[in-house]
């Protein structure tokens, strides 16, 4: 499997991708807002894009849709649900469906609410498991709940099925938000050695280059690490209300409240 990262540029610091087998060149982008980059790198592969695969209706992640459409005449995959928020879906998937791609990739649909109410993940069946997270994790963070989404529901997504991915699970995220949030980490968490090295190693690198895994993920990403005494005791100091042993939902939607304003 080829996973091409291509950064956007723009203002939201968005991610597309383009997922391609080796076998058959044909390829699967994901959000692929920046259709130009996206048909650029394909036409000059000899990559044939044959399905878009939108994580959500969000229009940093649909934008590019109908360029790429009237190019390579490539078919619509969204979440079942979105089919009257995402113009010309061509087939809508839930929990558990399989994507392919030419011969030899096989992606599996992740339901995935709490960003909006019908977002997809996508998990490969590759030996080293990739996740194509969309909104829903970022590098050290979570996405945002603003615009159609649910923190309750986000905080299932990460206990339910993100946390119990294998722990070698490389992250590929809709959005480059790594150093503001591990400068959230320090903030709630101020002696987290692995957030004080990434932060330092990546301040001014590539943002193509850098993948963390779900096991890296838990020792710095404040929203997999509920139960960690350091950052309860710190959330107790933003709310006074908070008891002393909070449960891990309400630790989560806590720090969800508080990141939204950093």
């Amino acid at each position: 499997m080829i996973i091409e990262k291509i950064w956007t540029g723009n203002a939201y610091r968005n991610f597309n991708y383009l997922i391609v087998c080796p076998d058959t060149g044909e390829a699967l982008a994901i959000d692929p807002l920046d259709h130009k980059q996206c048909l650029s790198i394909a036409k000059k592969n000899n990559w044939d894009i044959t399905q878009i695969l939108n994580t959500h209706d969000h229009w940093d992640h649909i934008g590019g849709n109908s360029e790429v459409v009237s190019v390579t005449s490539a078919k619509i995959i969204a979440h079942q649900n979105a089919k009257d928020l995402i113009p010309n879906i061509s087939r809508g998937v839930k929990h558990g469906e399989i994507i392919k791609v030419g011969k030899s990739i096989e992606l599996e649909c992740l339901d995935t609410p709490g960003h909006t109410m019908s977002h997809i993940c996508l998990l490969s069946h590759t030996e080293i498991p990739a996740l194509f997270s969309g909104d829903t994790l970022f590098n050290a963070g979570a996405g945002n709940c603003h615009n159609g989404g649910n923190p309750q529901e986000l905080y299932k997504t990460f206990a339910d099925q993100l946390n119990k991915l294998p722990s070698t699970t490389q992250i590929f995220p809709g959005h480059d938000y790594l150093i503001n949030n591990l400068e959230f980490t320090l903030d709630r968490e101020p002696d987290n050695e692995f957030a004080k090295k990434l932060l330092k190693t990546n301040k001014y690198k590539d943002p193509t280059t850098i993948i963390t895994t779900i096991g890296e993920e838990k020792n710095f990403n404040a929203f997999f690490r509920l139960q960690n005494p350091n950052i309860i005791e710190k959330l107790r100091e933003s709310f006074k209300d908070l008891e002393s042993s909070p449960s891990p939902e309400t630790v989560f939607i806590k720090l969800r409240e508080l990141r939204n304003h950093w």
